[in-house]
């Protein structure tokens, strides 16, 4: 059976779970040929009759979407879109869950279900082990920009891309990939008439919303009193992966999708509590990921072996956020050990066959050429970096790309084309 490729998709909402009644606001679709190729790309805002949500996350007005279609009239065209194609997100079930209450407002049914779509962030595990689950973390890995993000078509071709690159991993894996070009060319999508020709609407740029002051706040809403991006992104780009089923790994992107703008009002929290209960997370298992998720947060703070008193205030803040016990709060204060890794401490001395290499920039000499020298000692050149990689060559071993700075997070050593030629004749 022909495989017509991928639709990969991301939506903005107003909030965490449709149970809620919260809507979609902002959809972006890029279709992906079954080798790879980016296709094309679609985006429209939505009126969703209801007041926005978290406007300084996804940057969206009620000036943006007062003239935007509602849901019903976009539609027929975003069902069309997808006929035929493999449904692929970042935290797919997010999208699928939103994308079934939707259609189901509409009285038809969606054929995708929570486990029928590709989800890239549950492939990191096969592409990219070792790495975090969120978005801007898996495509770092492979030098993929991420610019407009909480823009749901910047989102969805970061997402194309880094689909792209595990495509590109696993042509060794055709057969399974083929699969799921089976299954989606099988799907029963519905078909849709009313609105059909209802133009779509992109968000005007250019006018953005002001993101909010945080200030320390108790119940019944708590938020980071420092620069809340800064300091989560800092902490959850550099947690270790929890260990869990599939559907536990899908309530913690839900939770990292919460806590983004250092905020969780008592809203959220209550939302939190029904999409364990929805994707079968139980009470307990829940209690347990919060516990995980500060501990990784606490080491990833302490990491340099010091914590300000604004960062202090921050843990604080996320403790009360997951309803941390006071004493692990106070056990997560005590001075401790700095354990950043730092790579220029472990130099590479010889290649050997086997090991894992990745290459960033532009060399003064053609990539394939130096890659060809590299397999010819067996050593295995690949495209992004994990924490199995045994070495970095980049153009520039100063550079400040996606693959230096994890390289540098997980302790691989960085050399230039120079010190790599020394590499290759004493090999």
């Amino acid at each position: 059976m022909a495989h017509n490729g991928y639709a990969v998709i991301d939506f903005e909402t107003t909030g965490l779970s449709p149970q809620h009644h919260h809507r979609i606001i902002e959809v972006g679709i890029v279709h992906v040929a079954p080798d790879g190729t980016i296709e094309d790309s679609y985006e429209t805002v939505i009126n969703p009759s209801r007041d926005l949500g978290p406007t300084h996350i996804h940057q969206l007005r009620g000036a943006d979407v007062k003239d935007a279609p509602p849901f019903a009239d976009i539609a027929p065209q975003l069902v069309e879109h997808l006929r035929g194609r493999v449904l692929v997100a970042h935290n797919a079930r997010f999208e699928t869950t939103f994308l079934r209450h939707e259609l189901g407002r509409l009285g038809v049914t969606s054929p995708i279900t929570d486990d029928s779509a590709l989800c890239t962030m549950k492939l990191a595990n096969t592409y990219l082990p070792g790495s975090g689950r969120k978005l801007a973390d898996c495509c770092a890995a492979f030098d993929i920009p991420l610019v407009d993000a909480h823009e749901a078509l910047a989102d969805a071709r970061a997402t194309a891309h880094l689909l792209s690159a595990y495509l590109e991993a696993g042509r060794d894996q055709s057969a399974w990939w083929a699969q799921w070009g089976d299954f989606a060319a099988q799907a029963p999508w519905p078909v849709l008439t009313t609105g059909s020709s209802t133009p779509w609407m992109s968000r005007r740029r250019g006018v953005g919303v002001d993101a909010p002051t945080l200030v320390r706040a108790g119940r019944p809403g708590t938020s980071l009193v420092g620069d809340a991006k800064s300091f989560l992104d800092r902490t959850t780009d550099r947690l270790r992966p929890i260990e869990g089923t599939g559907r536990e790994l899908d309530y913690v992107a839900v939770l990292d999708r919460a806590l983004s703008d250092g905020f969780l009002s008592v809203s959220e929290s209550e939302e939190l509590r029904s999409v364990a209960e929805a994707i079968g997370v139980t009470p307990t298992r829940r209690v347990e990921l919060h516990h995980e998720y500060f501990d990784g947060i606490v080491d990833a703070a302490w990491a340099d072996g010091v914590l300000t008193p604004a960062e202090k205030a921050d843990i604080e803040a996320v403790a009360i956020m997951l309803d941390i016990a006071a004493g692990p709060r106070r056990a997560a204060l005590e001075a401790r050990a700095a354990t950043a890794i730092v790579a220029e401490t472990a130099p590479m001395t010889r290649l050997a066959p086997g090991d894992l290499v990745v290459l960033t920039g532009e060399m003064s000499e053609p990539r394939d050429r130096i890659e060809a020298l590299l397999v010819a000692l067996g050593v295995v050149v690949k495209a992004g970096i994990t924490k199995k990689t045994s070495l970095l060559v980049a153009a520039d071993p100063d550079s400040l790309s996606g693959k230096s700075q994890k390289a540098r997070q997980y302790g691989i050593p960085i050399v230039g084309e120079a010190e790599l030629r020394a590499l290759l004749r004493s090999a």
